[in-house]
């Protein structure tokens, strides 16, 4: 009976962690708008938020590979993806040349002290949360290996369907 209600408790906690909401954190985005993190959404199709630094290798990678095909997935899914720079304040000027020089049309978002990070609890990035339609948490993904666009898409696709 012990394991069984260990067991129920750490599958509820997963569940709840799971299906969690967006953390309300003021920001700016790269041209200097305010934007509250727990509004972010795509009206009511898939969102992807990607953490990221222009000094993380990896990061830039998984958001490179992705720009190369994202605008099948937005044809396909609707997707849209938010960036989320946590370079610090006295780099922050320089996030948008960095990311305007990669090509990526995302939207971006500058957590230059790192709120929205720790309010999710990250702790390394690159990191990929992907938003339902609901505004719900439903898939997380920490660092980065080629390839593995293709199972964040394979995330969105089980949510439009």
């Amino acid at each position: 009976m012990k394991k069984f209600i260990v067991i129920m408790t750490v599958v509820l906690a997963f569940a709840i962690q799971a299906s969690a909401q967006l953390p309300s954190v003021t920001l700016k985005d790269v041209n200097g708008k305010t934007v509250k993190t727990d509004t972010l959404s795509n009206n009511g199709k898939p969102l992807i938020i990607s953490f990221f630094a222009a000094w993380c290798k990896p990061c830039n990678r998984e958001l490179t590979a992705i720009s190369e095909v994202y605008d099948e997935w937005r044809e396909e899914t609707g997707v849209k993806l938010v960036a989320v720079s946590i370079d610090q304040a006295q780099n922050a000027n320089k996030v948008k040349p960095f990311v305007d020089n990669n090509g990526w049309e995302y939207d971006v978002i500058l957590d230059s002290n790192s709120d929205f990070k720790r309010a999710l609890g990250i702790q390394t990035i690159p990191y990929v949360l992907i938003i339902d339609g609901k505004g719900e948490i439903v898939y997380r993904h920490n660092g980065y290996t080629d390839g593995a666009e293709a199972e964040l898409i394979e995330k969105v696709r089980e949510l439009v369907k």
